[in-house]
């Protein structure tokens, strides 16, 4: 597919730097020529190799106890990753054949999604559905502090979550305002189903998708096909569940955005080499054959599942119910080293079709919900307010981003799936609701005096529009 030939020409563009990476003290120690060393120079800056150096030596000459050599080289390597963003990373061999299990759906772990934090903590950014993590009720937004009891900042932090199916990991977990508290959960093989689906009513269907792997576009079809058969053929419409999903491969999200789609844009990629540059049309052939879609997204949607729901609401396809989504709108690339580690960096930036970009801004609902009291554990935090791409230490600036703009909120339980089911059936009725419901609560003005109501009313200033806040 187009997205697997782009990722394929990128590592081709970015080998020779590698490459040269790798070889560049041989290559400025046989270089002679005066041209050759300012060619070499221009492209690494020695001096700032020579201080790296000498630090290193340092640390291993007067460290109080020995260093490995290639457990420190590797800390410096991750180290310089670290300050790029939150999503540059780097992964010894092991970390590799992990990433690249996760994502054709079939590890041994704990089944999560993480992002590591500059102090080496672990943020949960949700976990996946039916798994030991999910079961054992961690929650978006949770931090992982320690593991097995060794706090994480003295350990290689997400090694510990991987390990044979049936052991067992004690995780202690910081949330909100508690005391920090352990959760046992034991491995299994994760085989992730990464899309359900089921009748809501007679002819309105339901369709999860919890992550984007390899198998999930030929999946979505499948559970489509069949929520057409029930129905008689067609549906009268779907509700598309995207909650807490956390992203993946994207190019099974631009396949379910092109099943749903007859004509449009679907996403757009800008980086910083020409290479980066991409843009990915739907073809002919909508599935659900034109009928109505209303897409549910949370702050635990990011990545993949913005980049779907940005394609299909810009397109007038669909309308976005919930809350504003995670806004981690940059695109990763893996770049395998000749060592059999590898370096995921970020590359380039994703585009909805109108333009916009998704980085730290998210997609903002066309309908907004908030969580149901009742489907909310209670030692949950009140509010998430640093759940967001923006909220991370060391985020990519987005184009369009907004100083101290409100972060979404994760919204659990069935009820959103109700409202969402709603807003299908009866466009525009779940925000009048909304507001019928804030005007009833609304408390009445004082009945105004006759001797009052005789002066005339005070000079005020011409009041001004307030621009209101757009969705993306």
């Amino acid at each position: 597919m187009r997205v697997a030939r782009l990722a394929a020409a990128l590592l081709l563009a970015l080998s020779p730097a590698l490459a040269f990476a790798q070889s560049a003290p041989d290559t400025a120690s046989k270089a002679d020529d005066p041209d050759a060393n300012e060619s070499v120079t221009s492209r690494v800056p020695l001096d700032e190799i020579r201080r790296f150096v000498g630090v290193y030596n340092a640390v291993r000459a007067a460290y109080v106890d020995p260093v490995d050599d290639k457990k420190l080289m590797q800390s410096a390597v991750r180290g310089l990753l670290l300050e790029l963003d939150p999503h540059s990373t780097y992964f010894d061999k092991e970390d590799a054949e992990a990433f690249d299990e996760q994502t054709n759906g079939a590890y041994e772990g704990i089944g999560v999604e993480v992002l590591q934090q500059k102090d080496n903590t672990l943020k949960v950014v949700s976990p996946i559905d039916g798994t030991p993590a999910a079961r054992a009720g961690l929650q978006a937004g949770d931090l992982i502090v320690a593991i097995d009891g060794t706090p994480i900042n003295s350990i290689d932090a997400s090694e510990p979550l991987r390990g044979k199916a049936g052991s067992a990991v004690v995780l202690t977990i910081a949330r909100g305002e508690q005391k920090p508290f352990d959760v046992s959960v034991m491995r299994e093989t994760i085989r992730v189903t990464s899309v359900r689906s089921k009748m809501l009513e007679p002819g309105y269907g339901y369709i999860r998708i919890s992550t984007f792997q390899a198998d999930t576009g030929a999946d979505f079809q499948k559970q489509l096909n069949q929520l057409q058969s029930q129905a008689g053929g067609k549906l009268k419409g779907l509700v598309l569940d995207l909650r807490s999903n956390p992203g993946g491969l994207l190019t099974a999200a631009v396949q379910v955005a092109d099943d749903l789609l007859e004509k449009g844009g679907i996403v757009s990629t800008r980086g910083r080499i020409s290479i980066s540059d991409a843009k990915f049309d739907a073809t002919p052939g909508d599935l659900l054959k034109g009928a109505p879609l209303v897409v549910l997204a949370d702050a635990g949607s990011a990545s993949a599942s913005e980049v779907l729901a940005g394609a299909l609401r810009d397109n007038g396809r669909a309308r976005v119910v919930g809350s504003r989504t995670f806004g981690k709108g940059s695109v990763q690339t893996v770049l395998p080293l000749d060592n059999g580690d590898s370096v995921k960096l970020t590359t380039a930036r994703y585009y909805t079709p109108s333009g916009r970009s998704i980085q730290a801004t998210g997609i903002l609902p066309d309908v907004e919900l908030a969580p149901d009291p009742a489907d909310v554990p209670s030692d949950l935090p009140a509010s998430l307010s640093d759940y967001s791409e923006a909220k991370l230490p060391g985020h990519l600036r987005g184009d369009d981003e907004a100083v101290g703009s409100k972060a979404g909120v994760v919204l659990p339980g069935d009820a959103p799936i109700q409202s969402a089911l709603q807003e299908l059936k009866h466009p525009g009725s779940v925000a009048a609701a909304q507001a019928a419901a804030k005007a009833k609560a609304k408390p009445v003005s004082a009945e105004v005096k006759p001797a009052e109501a005789a002066k005339p009313a005070a000079a005020t200033p011409e009041a001004k529009p307030v621009e209101e806040e757009k969705p993306l």
